[in-house]
């Protein structure tokens, strides 16, 4: 168990994955080197229905992190086990209020928005995905614009990066994605500025992954 805990971690995703990228983001935040396996979530009908993927993980969903010997799924799962682990830096305020807050805005996103707007969803609407997609995100965000009025400092809650920010910042390159009018959004917009010019937001953004095909690399 002791070589299997000092292994390098192994993380299961895809470049575009909003779930994967919050992991990323978190693995970068706190100086933990992985090595990247690429699940293709579109090539072969979907590399995450395979035999071998699925016996990481049975939901057939990235991000899966192998790591100290135990294999992990759901990127806020992997996160709090990261914040247990290794906490420097802190992505859980020490206040129970912040970190009520946090987790709030955490979940707003990846259980109130991503879901209803991901990849398999969408499969399933079909010709109106677009309009499906920004329904979904708009409708999210207004409620969120709202909340972070009243929490915000620098980031979205107070002025130290947190699992809301992690959470925020994929979901806002989905919203510009599927073009969604960010305008009614401006702490929102404000917020995601700042972090996008964090070391760790760049080095974990989708188009500098090893699977990033070459006309999407920054």
């Amino acid at each position: 168990m002791l070589i299997m805990a000092s292994e390098k971690p192994i993380l299961y995703s895809y470049f575009r994955s909003s779930c994967s990228w919050r992991v990323r983001i978190a693995l970068a935040l706190k100086g933990i080197a992985y090595d990247v396996v690429p699940v293709n979530l579109l090539k072969d009908g979907g590399q995450q229905f395979s035999a071998e993927f699925k016996a990481a993980n049975p939901m057939q969903q990235v991000p899966v992190l192998k790591i100290d010997g135990i294999t992990l799924s759901q990127s806020l799962a992997i996160i709090h086990y990261l914040e247990d682990t290794h906490p420097n830096p802190r992505l859980l305020p020490q206040d129970p209020k912040k970190r009520a807050q946090v987790r709030m805005i955490a979940d707003h996103i990846a259980a109130g928005i991503q879901p209803i707007q991901n990849l398999s969803i969408l499969n399933k609407i079909g010709e109106k995905k677009m309009e499906w997609a920004q329904n979904c995100i708009t409708s999210g965000f207004q409620a969120l614009e709202q909340i972070l009025q009243d929490t915000a400092g620098r980031y979205c809650v107070g002025d130290e990066v947190s699992m809301a920010d992690l959470c925020l910042v994929p979901q806002v390159a989905n919203a510009e994605r599927y073009k969604v009018d960010m305008g009614p959004y401006p702490t929102i917009t404000r917020i995601n500025k700042a972090l996008l010019e964090l070391e760790a937001f760049k080095v974990s953004h989708p188009s500098r992954q090893p699977d990033t095909p070459a006309e999407l690399r920054a």
